[in-house]
């Protein structure tokens, strides 16, 4: 079962996009520096049962194109389930790890990964510097620059 905290509107995490963000609860990364330590307890948040999604996508059609996973990749099955769902409704997704990759099965189900752990030395996807890649899974192309600010 995958927990989320209560989903949002974002604009800014996946370029071009108006996205659902739905932070999955359980992270067993826990990055020093995390910005939301609130995400490592797998018991913090509302289960995200398929129903629950299809509420969620129902409500928010008009407003979104793509749905954003922040974590979820530690039950692939799960995910994909849900990513497929997300798909065969018509939209766009996008998984947001701090792993520096994942398996070849979730990869599947994306349009769009954003892999790697933050390390604050290297700052987020808006830093030249950052260890975390944005990628186009449909065209393998690293989208970087598109989150840097000049």
């Amino acid at each position: 079962m995958l927990n989320i905290l209560p989903p949002d509107i974002v604009f800014q995490e996946v370029p071009e996009e108006i996205s659902l963000a739905l932070t999955v609860t359980g992270c067993q990364i826990g990055c020093k520096g995390c910005h939301s330590p609130d995400i490592w307890n797998p018991h913090n948040g509302d289960s995200l049962t398929e129903i629950r999604l299809a509420e969620l996508l129902s409500q928010y059609h008009a407003l979104i194109t793509c749905v954003v996973f922040f974590g979820g990749e530690w039950q692939p099955h799960k995910l994909c389930l849900l990513l497929s769902q997300c798909q065969a409704a018509g939209f766009k997704t996008c998984l947001y790890t701090g792993e520096e990759d994942v398996s070849d099965t979730i990869k599947a189900h994306l349009d769009y990964l954003k892999a790697g752990p933050w390390r604050s030395e290297r700052g987020g996807l808006a830093s030249r510097n950052s260890n975390q890649r944005f990628i186009d899974m449909a065209s393998n192309k690293l989208l970087n620059h598109l989150f840097i600010k000049d």
